[in-house]
């Protein structure tokens, strides 16, 4: 049952780590560096996930379904057979609780991600019950929030040091999120509380939350688990990185990257420039490699600060996500661990959900604990309005590469807006390189969902969202 149970954890890596393209590339956070030797084929890639030209034939939208699908019917099958091994009551909890909160993880992304979807809540046994249509939204999230208020009376408190397992912070906090996304903002201000009388608090420096000694820290909620070695558990996050023939001045080990699947999630100059002035989430989250471009992958130089960074004469830059990047022996070969929910996550939820229910001055000590953390300011000013925009610009910093923004702009409804507004930033800064599609950065409502993949549409007779 502990096997079973490991593998539906193991399809978290697929959907959150592996989610970037679908959360993070979609959003105003990151961009991708033009690879003319490496073009996606017509089923398209990030690139036109990125750009909002993707088509239900998206190798990252197929991706995603089937992760999150394999995760359900992992927990299904620990779910069901919990009654058939002899097992102590509290080990029979434990697995109950886990596997809920699971598949309740699955199907919120899920039902962010495409909309209404098929549920399954059992294990499927034959053909019969494996094709279903989608139900609604609203029936999904009910689902959700059924396994997680059962997740929570079945899981634990955390101990420290934590093992990676799901506690009851963590269904908490996930279904603070639930309630956040539904607008059940009091509903949010309650599990959010809890978790603030659980024992989490900040680390004292934002990088040291990225620190390999830092796993499942203190600070920690829930993060994907990673372990580098020779066992097939570790991480790779080379394909956030530049194309290049030497990356040691990145990584510590002289390797080459590339020549195709890499430079993707790129931060973007927008991101960069909203970083307060000495804000140290700035250098803590990126790095920049400067070189030449002699022959077309980058000869890495220097690896400079991004704070007021201006790019010499003579020399090429590229930023990178820094925060998943500390010395390793082996090539693709990493320790980190991804995050999902940390306590930063906690406060300043908490502050969203004060605020929006006009109880702006009670909202300002949790922002304030995040900012001052970052060596900003506490925040005085308590109009609704500002204070929303704050908080928002505050999670966008705080969370970056954590795949969380493209979800705030679809739960604050200013994914339209924000990304009509980056598509033409984008374009003027890189559209003289003729790669961009005349039809990029079409923002329309039906975008704000991802198509049902092409190959459910067909053997699973599932409707089509609108527009794909």
């Amino acid at each position: 049952m502990e096997q079973a149970l490991n593998g539906a954890y193991v399809e978290l890596r697929s959907t959150k780590f592996g989610g970037f393209a679908m959360s993070e590339m979609r959003s105003d956070n990151t961009h991708f560096t033009f690879n003319p030797t490496c073009r996606p084929g017509p089923e398209g890639n990030a690139e036109q996930i990125d750009e909002f030209v993707d088509i239900s034939l998206s190798p990252p939208v197929s991706d995603m379904w089937r992760a999150c699908y394999s995760g359900i019917a992992r927990a299904n099958s620990v779910l069901d057979n919990i009654s058939a091994v002899v097992m102590t009551k509290q080990e029979a909890d434990m697995l109950e609780g886990q596997a809920k909160f699971l598949r309740a993880m699955f199907y919120f992304d899920l039902v962010r991600y495409f909309g209404g979807v098929p549920i399954y809540l059992k294990q499927v046994s034959g053909v019969d019950g494996a094709y279903v249509p989608r139900s609604t939204v609203t029936d999904v999230y009910k689902i959700i929030v059924e396994d997680l208020l059962g997740a929570i009376t079945k899981l634990q408190v955390q101990t420290f040091p934590q093992n990676g397992r799901a506690t009851q912070s963590s269904a908490r906090m996930l279904l603070a999120e639930v309630y956040l996304t539904q607008k059940n903002f009091s509903a949010a201000e309650s599990e959010l509380k809890k978790i603030t009388q659980m024992g989490y608090s900040l680390l004292p420096d934002y990088a040291a939350v990225f620190d390999l000694s830092n796993k499942n820290s203190v600070e920690s909620i829930f993060e994907v688990q990673y372990m580098q070695g020779n066992q097939g558990q570790e991480s790779n996050f080379y394909s956030w990185l530049p194309k290049t023939n030497d990356l040691s001045l990145i990584t510590g080990i002289n390797a080459a990257n590339g020549p195709c699947g890499v430079g993707y999630n790129v931060p973007t100059g927008d991101l960069i420039g909203v970083y307060e002035p000495n804000d140290t989430r700035l250098e803590a989250s990126i790095g920049i490699a400067e070189g030449t471009v002699p022959d077309g992958p980058i000869i890495i130089e220097a690896v400079k600060s991004p704070v007021g960074y201006i790019t010499p004469a003579g020399k090429v830059s590229v930023a990178y996500i820094k925060k998943y990047f500390h010395a390793h022996s082996v090539e693709r070969n990493q320790n980190e661990n991804f995050p999902v929910y940390r306590y930063s996550d906690v406060l300043l939820s908490l502050a969203e959900a004060l605020n929006e229910q006009g109880k702006s001055s009670e909202a300002l000590p949790h922002l304030n604990a995040v900012r001052i953390r970052a060596g900003l300011p506490p925040v005085t000013k308590t109009d609704q309005t500002l204070l929303r925009d704050i908080i928002a610009h505050e999670r966008r910093v705080e969370f970056a590469f954590e795949n969380k923004r493209w979800f705030d702009l679809l739960r604050t409804d200013k994914a339209i807006n924000v990304m009509t507004a980056h598509g033409k930033y984008i374009k003027d800064v890189y559209g003289n390189q003729g790669y961009l599609p005349g039809n990029a950065y079409i923002v329309t409502p039906g975008r704000l969902v991802y198509p049902i993949p092409f190959r459910e549409v067909q053997i699973g007779n599932l409707e089509q969202n609108p527009g794909y």
